[in-house]
C-alpha cells in the first residue's frame, strides 16, 4: 500500500439546485457556471434567459413551497445526487428549505428556518438589533389587536424627525414599506397595511420607526456562522420614476461599487453592524449561514441598519456578479460557507464599476400585460450581459412573464463608462411598452467633474454639458422637502419650491410688532467641514449666527432663508448642509421658507461650497432691547457657549497645523473626540432659553459673542443710544474657568490672554444686561429654560470693556 502523503483532491463533478425564476438566479447561474468544479446546475423553475443559457445550465420544472412543499425538489436531489442547494428567493428559506435538505444530508447555502427570520419578521429583527447594540432606528412595534395604540403613537410624534416610516413585519416582496411625509399620511399608510391588508398578512404586524436621513448603500455578505465577508456596496434605485419618484418597485437598477461608502464607511458597516449581528446569531443559538444582504442609511451618527435579508439583493446581484474576478470561484466560496471554512477561499474583484439597469412591463408596479414578444439583439456590444427575469420561451420566441423583465448590466474602468455600455445594451432590446429609468446611477455621476474634451459641439449644448445639473437640483428639492416642512410654525407653512416664502404675523400673534433681520455666514469653519467630510453641522451654525443676532435686540426668529453655492452640487453633501440648517431652525422656532442653491462652474474649485443665511425676527415695540434704562451697576450674566462656535478659525487652523495635527486626530483637548468631530461642535442657539425672560422684562440688554470676543461685541450693547456714550462694562475673567480647548490654543499657539479676548468668546457666547434686583429672577428663568447662567461683570462708568484677572486667564 502507497503510503498517503496529501488530501484528495476535491470533487471537480458538482451538481448544484438553485431555485428561482428570476435576474438574481439567472445572474447567478452565470457566474457559477464557470466553475471548474461544477458540472450540473438546475434552475427550478427559471426563466427564459436560463432555459438558452445551455451547457451545464438546465430549467428544472417542480413545483415546490406550500403544500407539496419541498418533497418534488427533495426526491430530484437525491436522485440526481445534488452537492448543494442555493435558493434565490426569501420565501423558501424562510419557510424551511434549509432544514429540509438537512435532514437528507445536502448542504444548503442559506440560513435555517429561524435564522431566516431576521428578513421573515421585522418587528424579531429589529429586537435583535437592540438586543445586540446594532445601529438602527428608533422603533415600536404593534400587533393587529393594537392598532388603536400604534394610531395614538403616531399622533404624539414620537420621533425628533417628526416623521416616521410604518413597516409590515412580514414578508411583502420588497414593497412593505411606506413613507408618508405627514403625521396624516401616516395614519393613512398605518390603516392601509393593518386594516386594509394591502400587503396581506405581512401587515399583520408593523413597525413604526423613525425616518432617518442620508444616502442608502445595500451590503451582500457571505456569512459561514462565525466569519462574515462583504462584498463592495451598491446602490438601488427603488422607484419607478426618474429621480426617485412614483412608486416604489423591486429595485429598477443598481450600480457597484457605490463611491459613497469610503473605506472607512465599510470599516464601521463591519465593525458596528456586521460583525455584531454574525456574533449575535451566534450566541442566540441560531448561526447565520448565507448571505445576508443589510440596508443602511448612511446618516450624521454613522450607518444605521434599515432592514436585513436572508439572500441575495435584486438587482444588486447583476451588478455585484460582474465584479467578480476570474479567480473567484463562486461555487467554491458557498461550499465553504457551509462547511464553516469561509476564511479559507479566495474573493478577488475587478477594477472599476458595474452596472444594472432593469428593464420592466407598462404598468409596473401596478398591473401588466404578460406574453409581450421581445427582439434582442444578439450582437450586443462587448462587455453587456443581459439577465432575464421575467421572461419564458413561447414558440421559440422570447416573451415577457413579469413585472420586471431583463436587467442589462455592464463593467468599465468608470462609473460613467458602465453606465454608458449598459444603457447602450437597453438601446439593443425592444418590446411594446417597454420601461425603464435613464438616471440609474445618478447620485454618484452627479459629483463627477464634466469633461469638456469629452463634450463634442456636434450635438446641442445643454446647460448640463456646462455643468449645472437641472436634475440635481431637483433631486435636491425633493430631498429637503420633508426636512423643511418639519420647520413649519403658525405664520409660515414651510413649503419649498416656489420663488418665494411668505410670513404671516398676525397668525404669529404680533399686535405691534418691529421687525428685526440679520445675515451671516460660517467663515473658514467650513473650511474643517470640507477637509473632514462631514456637512450636517455647519447648517446649524448658519442658523445660529444670524438668529442669536436676533435675539439680543429682544426679536423671536419668524423665518430663515439660506444660500448654498457651489461648483457642482453633490445631492447628499448638500442634503446633509440643508438638514443642519433645518435641525438650526427646529433649535430657534422659525420657519425655514426658502433658499436658493447656486450651481457655478469655474466659481468654486473641486467640491468646494460656500454659505449665507438670513434670518428676519419681530419684537413687540415695547420690548425691543436694548431698552432705555441701562444704567452703571447694572449686573452681566454670563451664558456658556459650545466651543469656538464659528469664529476665529482662520487662526484655530493656523495653530491645528503648526501643530501638526490631522482633523482625524484624537483631540488633545478632549480624548472622546477627534479634532474634526470638537472643532465642528455646532454653534449653540440662544432663543429658546431666552425668550421667556424679554417677554417677562428681566433683560435690559444683550450682546452675541461671535468675532471680537468680549472686546469688540459687548460695546456694541451701547451704541444704540447717547444715553449710554459714556458706559462700558467690567468682565471678572476669574468668575469662571475656562475650558480645555481655550487653554490648548492659548498654549499651542502662544496667544496672549489680550488677544483671546478680543478675537474668541473664549466660552462665552452671550452677555446679558440684567438690573441687581433682577438678577436672581433672570438666574431661575434662564434655568428654568436650560441654561445654567452666572455673573461675570457689571456695568460701569467708562467706555470699553476693563478686565478683571487679565493677566492669569487661562493659567
Amino acid at each position: 500500500m502507497s503510503e498517503i502523503t496529501a488530501f484528495p483532491s476535491p470533487s471537480t463533478d458538482l451538481s448544484i439546485l438553485l431555485l428561482g425564476a428570476g435576474g438574481r438566479e439567472h445572474a447567478l447561474a452565470y457566474k457559477l457556471s464557470q466553475s471548474k468544479r461544477v458540472s450540473k446546475i438546475y434552475v427550478c423553475p427559471g426563466n427564459g434567459g436560463t432555459a438558452l443559457m445551455g451547457g451545464k445550465v438546465s430549467n428544472l420544472s417542480i413545483p415546490y413551497g406550500a403544500p407539496p412543499a419541498f418533497e418534488g425538489i427533495i426526491d430530484f436531489a437525491k436522485k440526481e445526487k445534488v452537492d448543494l442547494v442555493v435558493p434565490g428567493p426569501e420565501q423558501p428559506l424562510v419557510d424551511g428549505v434549509e432544514g429540509a435538505f438537512k435532514k437528507i444530508g445536502i448542504p444548503v447555502f442559506g440560513p435555517s428556518p429561524i435564522a431566516s427570520l431576521l428578513e421573515g419578521s421585522k418587528s424579531l429583527s429589529k429586537e435583535f438589533m437592540k438586543r445586540h447594540n446594532i445601529p438602527t432606528a428608533n422603533f415600536t412595534s404593534f400587533t393587529s389587536s393594537q392598532y388603536e395604540q400604534a394610531v395614538e403613537y403616531i399622533n404624539s410624534n414620537p420621533f425628533s424627525s417628526g416623521r416616521c416610516v410604518i413597516k409590515a413585519s412580514g414578508l411583502a416582496a420588497g414593497k412593505g414599506v411606506l413613507i408618508p411625509e405627514t403625521n396624516q399620511e401616516a395614519l393613512e399608510a398605518l390603516k392601509s397595511v393593518m386594516i386594509d391588508k394591502e400587503f396581506g398578512n405581512a401587515g399583520d404586524e408593523v413597525v413604526i420607526e423613525e425616518y432617518l436621513t442620508g444616502p442608502e448603500i445595500s451590503v451582500l455578505a457571505f456569512c459561514d456562522g462565525y466569519t462574515v465577508i462583504p462584498m463592495p456596496a451598491a446602490q438601488d434605485h427603488k422607484r419607478i420614476g426618474e429621480g426617485d419618484t412614483g412608486p416604489n418597485t423591486g429595485g429598477m437598477g443598481a450600480y457597484a461599487p457605490a463611491p459613497i461608502a469610503t473605506k472607512e464607511i465599510m470599516e464601521r458597516v463591519l465593525k458596528e453592524s456586521l460583525e455584531p449581528t454574525i456574533k449575535g446569531m451566534r450566541e442566540d443559538g441560531y448561526p447565520f449561514v448565507g448571505m445576508l444582504f443589510t440596508g443602511f442609511m448612511l446618516t450624521d451618527n454613522g450607518p444605521k441598519v434599515l432592514e436585513y435579508n436572508v439572500r441575495f439583493g435584486d438587482p444588486e446581484t447583476q451588478a455585484l456578479m460582474l465584479l467578480l474576478d476570474d479567480e473567484t470561484d463562486l461555487a467554491e466560496v458557498m461550499l465553504a460557507a457551509v462547511e464553516r471554512r469561509l476564511d479559507s477561499v479566495k474573493l478577488g474583484y475587478r477594477d472599476g464599476y458595474a452596472v444594472s439597469v432593469v428593464l420592466a412591463s407598462e404598468g409596473y408596479p401596478g398591473k401588466y400585460p404578460k406574453g409581450v414578444p421581445m427582439t434582442i439583439n444578439p450582437d450586443m456590444p462587448a462587455g453587456v450581459h443581459v439577465f432575464h427575469a421575467g421572461t419564458t420561451i413561447k414558440d421559440d420566441t422570447g416573451v415577457t412573464d413579469g413585472g420586471r423583465v431583463l436587467a442589462v448590466c455592464a463593467s468599465g474602468s468608470t462609473l460613467r463608462e458602465a453606465v454608458n455600455l449598459a444603457y447602450n445594451g437597453v438601446d439593443q432590446i425592444s418590446w411594446s411598452g417597454k420601461t425603464y429609468r435613464r438616471d440609474i446611477a445618478y447620485r454618484a455621476l452627479s459629483s463627477e467633474e464634466p469633461s469638456i474634451a469629452s463634450t463634442s459641439t456636434s450635438v446641442g449644448l445643454t446647460y448640463a454639458a456646462a455643468g449645472v445639473s437641472i436634475t440635481a437640483g431637483n433631486d435636491l428639492v425633493d430631498a429637503i422637502k420633508p426636512v423643511v416642512k418639519a420647520t413649519r410654525r403658525p405664520g409660515a407653512d414651510s413649503n419649498i419650491g416656489g420663488f418665494g416664502g411668505a410670513f404671516d404675523l398676525a397668525a404669529a400673534g404680533y399686535q405691534d410688532p418691529i421687525l428685526v433681520s440679520g445675515t451671516d455666514g460660517v467663515g473658514t469653519k467650513l473650511r474643517v467641514a470640507l477637509d473632514y467630510g462631514k456637512h450636517s453641522t455647519v447648517g446649524i451654525d448658519l442658523v445660529a449666527m444670524s438668529v442669536n443676532d436676533l435675539i439680543v435686540q429682544g426679536a423671536e426668529p419668524l423665518y430663515f432663508l439660506d444660500y448654498y453655492a457651489c461648483s457642482k452640487l453633490d445631492v447628499p453633501v448638500a442634503a446633509d448642509v440643508i438638514t443642519g440648517i433645518a435641525e438650526g431652525c427646529l433649535q430657534a422656532g422659525c420657519a425655514l421658507i426658502g433658499g436658493e442653491t447656486a450651481e457655478m462652474p469655474g466659481m468654486y474649485l473641486g467640491d468646494d461650497y460656500d454659505l449665507a443665511g438670513f434670518a428676519v425676527g419681530a419684537v413687540e415695540r415695547k420690548q425691543l432691547l436694548p431698552s432705555n434704562d441701562i444704567k452703571s451697576g447694572d449686573a452681566l450674566i454670563a451664558l456658556s457657549s459650545s466651543g469656538p462656535h464659528s469664529n476665529g478659525y482662520s487662526l484655530i487652523r493656523k495653530i491645528i497645523s503648526l501643530s501638526k495635527l490631522s482633523l482625524n486626530d484624537k483631540s488633545p483637548w478632549n480624548e472622546n473626540l477627534t479634532v474634526g468631530e470638537s472643532l465642528l461642535t455646532p454653534t449653540k442657539i440662544y432663543i429658546k432659553s431666552l425668550l421667556p425672560g424679554i417677554k417677562n422684562e428681566l433683560f435690559k440688554g444683550m450682546s452675541h459673542i461671535t468675532g471680537g470676543g468680549f472686546t469688540e461685541n459687548i460695546p456694541r450693547i451701547f451704541e444704540s443710544s447717547k444715553l449710554y456714550e459714556n458706559l462700558g462694562v467690567e468682565i471678572n475673567l476669574k468668575s469662571y474657568k475656562l475650558n480645555s480647548i481655550w487653554k490648548w490654543l492659548m498654549k499651542n499657539g502662544n496667544v496672549e490672554s489680550k488677544e483671546m479676548v478680543r478675537t474668541f468668546n473664549c466660552g462665552v457666547g452671550m452677555i446679558i444686561v440684567v438690573d441687581q434686583n433682577k438678577v436672581n429672577d433672570a438666574l431661575n428663568s434662564l434655568k428654568e429654560n436650560g441654561e445654567e447662567g452666572w455673573v461675570i461683570g457689571k456695568v460701569i462708568e467708562g467706555k470699553g470693556v476693563q478686565y478683571i484677572g487679565l493677566e492669569e486667564f487661562g493659567q
